[in-house]
């Protein structure tokens, strides 16, 4: 059955946790402020491919935490406005405490929490209960993996409304695009340029997969598949649609 754990036992759970993971591990905290050593922890994941899925509640989240989080391949970030669960699992253990995965928390916070193993035969079904969950709140929350950290500029991001109409369709010797690589081509984050794409009706998305819609086929956009799902891929001439 689930055991109590006080907080120095979530800690040294929840680093277990990390460290065990193979194949998945899902990090769900409102308040998200990295201690290094959970970095470590997450670089290991990185370099074993171990699909990570990250979970916050709170928007302040700090540049410096996301500037190491986009570097990272394997990790998928989400923002849940209404999120205070605090909950931490890979595919075989499970801990619902009260503490976020914030150093403060850690260190000077009185906290409980319970450890849920799926090796043992009563603890199965909370854990599925629980995952199930987890699935709901990934499936209403914003997707953060490609917003890239707020950086100084004396350029203001511009970005066009609509599709100029003299478009031309031949894009068949264009080399294509990633949204991520959209961004980074012209300085206007990934999120901004998804809804561009999305208000002039050239892709559409269905759960966590994008999907290129009839116009966005006639501007040149094609459908790819990754290990994160569905993407869409866009002609290089966009960017200059994009910034307008």
């Amino acid at each position: 059955m689930a055991k109590y754990l006080r907080t120095s036992s979530i800690s040294a759970e929840l680093e277990n946790l990390i460290r065990d993971a193979k194949k998945k591990l899902y990090i769900i905290s409102p308040y998200l402020k990295l201690s290094d050593h959970v970095k470590e922890l997450l670089n290991d994941k990185e370099r074993e491919k171990v699909e990570v899925r990250i979970i916050f509640g709170k928007q302040e989240l700090a540049p410096a935490e996301m500037s190491y989080l986009e570097e990272l391949r394997y990790v998928r970030l989400y923002f849940s406005k209404n999120l205070h669960a605090k909950c931490y699992l890979n595919e075989s253990k499970m801990i619902i405490a009260s503490m976020n995965l914030y150093e403060f928390s850690q260190q000077n916070n009185r906290e409980m929490g319970i450890l849920i193993d799926t090796d043992i035969e009563e603890d199965k079904s909370v854990y599925e209960d629980a995952e199930k969950d987890i699935e709901s709140i990934i499936h209403n929350s914003e997707d953060f993996s490609y917003v890239k950290a707020p950086q100084k500029s004396d350029q203001k991001e511009v970005i066009t409304t609509s599709i100029p109409p003299d478009t031309k369709n031949n894009f068949s010797s264009s080399t294509t695009k990633t949204t991520k690589e959209l961004s980074d081509a012209t300085g206007v984050n990934s999120r901004k340029i998804n809804a561009w794409l999305v208000d002039n009706k050239l892709m559409y998305k269905k759960g966590e997969d994008w999907f290129v819609t009839k116009k966005g086929k006639e501007y040149g956009g094609i459908e790819k598949s990754g290990q994160y799902g569905q993407f869409v891929v866009w002609p290089e001439e966009i960017a200059s649609d994009i910034k307008g």
